[in-house]
């Protein structure tokens, strides 16, 4: 027994939601209908607490290469008409991931019972994403699940790959980043305080960087444990108010607004979204539904609140790019393509021409990004070591005019 969130229309054709317990989501709609209801929306309640999501995650981590695998044998074998249970059964038996293979194994049995197939991949969302999950329900819906598994396949390998490059340009600027603050510690708690004892017994006045210097170092000894108290319940606190939904917000737009990085979250972002939407609407999901869909999987909380004020917009007939139009995180070139796109009839097409564009500028920008941060680094270092030259030597310059004198 699961608990289930609904949206349905009673009777009297009120909307009306809430939860109630059920076996799956099936057995849900069923009992609503019985009570005179017309199901909207089914969803599982999960417990979204950040102590079970993290241990889940921790105790369940299945490497993207195996998920990309899976989805890849999943689409050959409905292509190759073999029924749906035995797929389940088959790949289950040869995934070598213990946690994926329990997963399949869950997903299986669910669908034998009744449960659709997106209700069953939702129960497993600690390993399949709401985009995985919300590309399957478009795909059941519209009966072209080959096709859509073929995207997932695609979205999944790309940023896979994109992450894989982000994380290796990083590499390089994190080893300076530590090895930069391991020397500033170094310097401040043991070089500069042997200095300042020499400076002080010749009585000289201390230069304004040697005094900054001198009130961390008194800070760092004297208030160290209360300094890493607040360090961590900043931290902590950082983390819970980004799990909010305004939170989730502004933290994403602080991200798109970085000046190296920022572009490149826009540019995966746009991606993202082409894809996405191009699926949904050739899968036959209406403009509507499919905005609603991308809100949960387009993977930033500041675009998705767009989407959420979009609606209102559509609704009136607007269409697709003049709710567009009013954002301010889509580009002109995006919403004149969209724009184009619904005047001819060939929206979708427009969309993967988009999703195109942008799968090789995020390439582009990943393979750049090490050219990129590297003056900043290069500036920030020349900051530091000058910082701590002009604090030992502007003194002894002053030591050693005191010494000829």
């Amino acid at each position: 027994m699961a608990n289930f969130k609904y949206k349905a229309i009673n009777a009297l054709g009120e909307d009306i939601s809430g939860e109630m317990e059920a076996d799956s989501i099936a057995q849900a709609q069923g009992m609503l209908a019985s009570q005179g209801n017309i199901p909207k929306e089914v969803k599982l309640l999960h417990d979204d607490s950040p102590l079970s999501t993290g241990l889940i995650s921790f105790f369940n981590k299945v490497p993207m290469p195996d998920i990309i695998l899976f989805t890849k044998q999943l689409r050959t074998m409905l292509r190759a008409g073999i029924p749906i249970l035995q797929i389940f059964t088959i790949v289950a038996e040869q995934s070598p991931n213990s946690a994926l293979k329990k997963a399949l194994e869950s997903i299986g049995q669910d669908v034998q019972e009744g449960e659709t197939l997106y209700g069953a991949f939702q129960k497993q969302s600690h390993i399949f994403s709401k985009l995985y999950c919300g590309l399957i329900n478009a795909g059941e819906v519209s009966g072209t699940m080959p096709q859509v598994l073929d995207r997932i396949t695609y979205i999944l390998d790309h940023e896979y790959k994109v992450g894989r490059d982000i994380k290796a340009a990083l590499a390089y600027p994190k080893m300076v980043v530590f090895a930069l603050s391991g020397a500033f510690f170094f310097l401040l708690t043991f070089v500069i305080p042997k200095f300042i004892t020499v400076f002080n017994k010749a009585g000289l006045e201390l230069p304004l960087p040697t005094k900054i210097c001198l009130f961390m170092y008194h800070g760092l000894e004297n208030y160290w444990a209360i300094m890493l108290i607040a360090a961590i319940a900043i931290f902590v606190g950082i983390k819970t108010y980004c799990k909010t939904e305004q939170g989730a917000i502004a933290k994403d737009q602080f991200l798109v607004r970085l000046p190296i990085l920022g572009p490149l979250f826009i540019k995966s972002a746009m991606s993202r979204f082409a894809s996405i939407l191009a699926i949904l609407l050739s899968s036959g999901v209406n403009a509507l539904s499919a905005f609603e869909i991308l809100a949960e999987t387009i993977g930033n909380a500041a675009i998705a609140n767009e989407f959420n004020n979009m609606s209102d917009k559509m609704e009136e007939g607007l269409g697709i790019s003049e709710p567009l139009r009013a954002s301010k995180f889509f580009p002109p070139m995006v919403v004149n393509m969209i724009s184009i796109g619904e005047e001819s009839g060939s929206i979708e097409d427009m969309l993967k021409q988009i999703a195109s564009h942008y799968d090789e500028e995020v390439e582009y920008t990943v393979s750049g990004l090490a050219e990129a941060i590297g003056p900043v680094l290069i500036v920030v270092l020349a900051v530091v070591v000058g910082f701590f030259a002009l604090s030992i030597f502007l003194p002894m310059w002053d030591l050693t005019k005191l010494v000829h004198h």
